[in-house]
């Protein structure tokens, strides 16, 4: 047994729920408690402590409410006798919670997020044993100064590259090309490679008022027309491939650049980066002259994650551009 405790801090999720046969669906139901209650495998790793921070939906979750989580996640780990944090959190945005916490935490503690896609009335819930994954990860030595995870079906993925790739099947949390950094086995964890970028935006404030759009085939330039009316803080565009969009669009983005909205360029891809390689109007290339910022790897809903906490810094398009050149 690891000398020291883990914090569990419940956020809520599918984790927490429970058929109501009553109201004849899916609704929050189970404490952090009686989460870790139902994991008695924990008392051969660690002490266990737990918070009630929430018990929403992931969907419910906002960024205003992730970085609150933010802030208590690092107030509890000043705390000497506290090994690392396990945040338990519905999985349809806990990619976007993870990618937050990734870079506004202060600490190099362990921080492991931790969810499940089966709820606790379900046959064989997988909540019981990503719990017991998350808690090993957390109280791990070798877990300190890697960042933020997400724990699931034993594999440990960075906040940076994992995301949600299936609606129900557990094995659903994957980093496209990359692969998860290690796993967690019945007798240890495991590490098989580290993250080299450990970028970080330390703030008290975030700023809410940046949208993402993802582009298709034939798409016109309507909604971003649309958010410059609105005089919204920060645009978020998935293009295709490289970072290529529809003509049509481009008239809306030369718009929002002249009003001084920050527009970050990413793909809809699983995988790359955009670049500034074609040179056709609507292409990467252009954009980038027109002010554009390339937000290299991360998908979309992580860059936007990121332009509201850089917003919260600098308004500034050049010193915007620094914290996705990476």
């Amino acid at each position: 047994m690891s000398i020291g405790k883990v914090i569990v801090m419940a956020t809520g999720g599918t984790i927490a729920m429970r058929y109501d046969p009553v109201r004849k669906g899916v609704f929050p139901a189970v404490t952090g408690q009686e989460l870790v209650e139902a994991v008695p495998p924990l008392a051969q790793v660690c002490p266990v402590e737990v918070h009630e921070f929430c018990n929403i939906p992931s969907t419910h979750m906002s960024p205003e409410i992730m970085l609150k989580l933010s802030q208590k996640v690092d107030e509890v780990l000043k705390n000497t006798e506290v090994l690392g944090v396990v945040v338990t959190h519905g999985t349809d945005t806990i990619e976007e919670t993870a990618y937050l916490l990734n870079l506004s935490l202060k600490t190099t503690k362990p921080v492991c997020l931790v969810g499940a896609m089966r709820n606790s009335s379900d046959i064989s819930p997988d909540g019981p044993k990503n719990i017991l994954c998350a808690v090993k990860t957390a109280a791990c030595p070798q877990a300190v100064g890697k960042g933020v995870f997400i724990v699931m079906n034993e594999e440990i993925h960075s906040a940076v590259e994992a995301t949600k790739t299936h609606a129900a099947n557990p094995n659903t949390f994957k980093s496209p090309f990359w692969g998860p950094l290690g796993y967690v086995d019945e007798d240890r964890v495991i590490f098989r490679r580290e993250l080299i970028n450990k970028q970080k935006i330390i703030t008290d404030h975030l700023v809410e008022d940046v949208y993402l759009i993802k582009l298709t085939t034939g798409t016109d330039d309507f909604l971003i027309q649309a958010l410059v009316d609105k005089k919204v803080k920060g645009i978020v565009i998935e293009g295709m491939g490289r970072g290529n969009i529809p003509p049509k669009v481009v008239p809306g983005i030369r718009r929002a650049r002249a009003e001084g909205i920050p527009v970050v360029l990413v793909t809809r891809t699983l995988g790359g980066r955009v670049l500034k390689g074609y040179g056709y109007e609507g292409a990467a290339k252009p954009l980038s002259e027109m002010g554009v910022i390339l937000g290299g790897e991360i998908s979309g809903q992580k860059a936007r994650i990121k332009l509201m906490l850089a917003l919260s810094q600098t308004n500034d398009n050049l010193k915007l551009t620094k914290y996705f050149d990476d």
